[in-house]
């Protein structure tokens, strides 16, 4: 008996899928029948649930950054799988940095090209080849789905976090243009802005440093910050299985008429 969501036997591709959020959407798409490629930089291959009705694991590194490595992937996934039909393009890094840092010019949280760079190579440049690579496949067959993961900074700004929330913004438009394109095709697209989330392993010492710096509090403030939930109308952090619930189902051929559009998953949270 299949599931509500039919996802038995999918090939899903998931980038950044050793952790955080990618992890959290991996192990749901396993949970519900399908095949799950895991695609990460990290060579520490995580470990999943799994049971009588779960997909299949392929772990496979890759470099986002790298077209010969997202090639190799693609080549690897269907050589195991066969076709592809989902492709969540998760992988992204996040470095918290001043323009202007008013205390220490040129300082470490300063804005610099290298931190520019890095940001927009994995943010930007590794959603464009990664859709492109999965999104030729899905025009030969003529279907599939390509979900973007974006930000709730993408749309609302974020202090201390300008590079990221710009990325983050042109995944939105990316989002919204190729789906003008492909649509057509019999391709899907659409994306998913997180808001705040329960905390996870990539919410390091150092980059709660950087943050609070660039916002002129302590890493206690900031932890403070994230616990009170004040400006979130639900009053708590999200859940990664509730984003990774929603990325399932955009996945699933029951959201067959949703595309174009970034959902934003944040409890409400917004500018007011």
């Amino acid at each position: 008996m299949r599931s509500w969501l039919n996802l038995e036997g999918k090939t899903v591709i998931v980038t950044g899928g050793a952790s955080g959020i990618g992890k959290a959407v991996a192990q749901m798409y396993i949970d519900n029948g399908a095949n799950v490629v895991v695609c990460d930089i990290n060579s520490n291959i995580p470990t999943f649930d799994e049971n009588e009705n779960s997909g299949q694991i392929y772990y496979i590194i890759t470099d986002v950054t790298n077209l010969d490595s997202i090639n190799d992937m693609v080549k690897k996934t269907k050589e195991k799988f066969g076709e592809i039909d989902i492709l969540v393009n998760n992988a992204g890094i996040n470095i918290p940095r001043l323009l202007i840092d008013p205390e220490k010019e040129n300082g470490q949280y300063e804005l610099d090209e290298a931190v520019f760079e890095k940001i927009v190579n994995i943010n930007l440049k590794g959603v464009f080849f990664c859709a492109q690579a999965v999104g030729r496949e899905f025009v030969k067959k003529g279907s599939g789905v390509i979900i973007n993961m974006s930000s709730e900074s993408g749309l609302e700004g974020s202090e201390g976090q300008s590079i990221y929330a710009a990325t983050k913004n042109a995944v939105n438009s990316f989002t919204r243009s190729w789906a003008k394109e492909l649509g057509k095709l019999g391709v899907r697209v659409v994306g998913i802005a997180p808001g705040i989330l329960e905390a996870t392993g990539l919410r390091t010492i150092q980059y709660e440093t950087a943050l609070a710096y660039t916002r002129g509090i302590t890493v206690e403030q900031l932890r403070e910050g994230y616990n009170t939930t004040s400006t979130i109308p639900l009053g708590r952090s999200g859940k990664l299985t509730e984003v990774a619930d929603l990325v399932c189902y955009l996945g699933s051929e029951r959201s067959s008429y949703v595309h174009g559009v970034t959902y934003n998953i944040a409890g409400g949270k917004t500018r007011g």
